[in-house]
Order: structure tokens, then C-alpha cells, then sequence
């Protein structure tokens, strides 16, 4: 089993224990992959709730610039619901960009 593969099956079973349902294979295969080697260096596999520029990046590089979806108070609210949500001390942000994905409809 490769590295990558291994990863993909603690975030699944990551999400499965924090949010309690099925989870689509395909939709946190495809943001996996999208976030590259960022996943294989601990600091960047993580995001912080607590870091203000670190969620405008999430904003400005995941919603909006590889999602497509336009700025607005919505985007902000679905960043601080899942920050609510994802009761960890670990949130890891191929889990928490599936997440934020989820929450606002959108496939990858």
C-alpha cells in the first residue's frame, strides 16, 4: 500500500469517527490528491482553527480560487461551522477541506 493510500484510509477513518457518516470515497480522493505533498509534511497536513490568516488562506485558496465560488459571509460561516464541528486536536486539512466541501455542496 502506498503512502498515499495509507493516508487516504486515516482520513476516512478519521471522518468517519468525528462526523458519524458515510463518507464519499471519490470527493476526499479527489482533495487529497489536490493538495499534493503538502499532506506528507505534519505542519502543512494540518490547519488551525486558532491562526485568523491561516482560514483567510484556506478561504482564498480553497473556496475560492480551486472551487470557483465567489467571496461572500457564507464562506465564513462554513469555515466556522466545521472549525465547530471538527472537535479534534489534529484537523487535518485534506479532512477539513472535504468538510468544508460537504457543507456547501460542492463536488471536487
Amino acid at each position: 500500500m502506498s503512502k498515499f493510500d495509507e493516508l487516504l484510509d486515516k482520513y476516512q477513518d478519521h471522518l468517519k469517527s468525528k462526523t458519524r457518516t458515510a463518507v464519499d470515497a471519490d470527493q476526499l480522493k479527489a482533495i487529497t490528491k489536490g493538495l499534493g505533498p503538502s499532506i506528507y509534511n505534519r505542519d502543512s497536513s494540518l490547519v488551525s482553527c486558532s491562526d485568523q490568516s491561516e482560514l483567510d488562506r484556506v478561504k482564498q485558496n480553497f473556496l475560492i480560487k480551486k472551487l470557483g465560488l465567489k467571496d461572500s459571509p457564507k464562506l465564513d460561516e462554513a469555515i466556522k461551522a466545521v472549525c465547530e464541528e471538527y472537535d479534534s486536536n489534529h484537523k487535518y486539512r485534506a479532512v477539513f477541506y472535504y468538510m468544508l466541501a460537504q457543507k456547501l455542496g460542492v463536488k471536487v
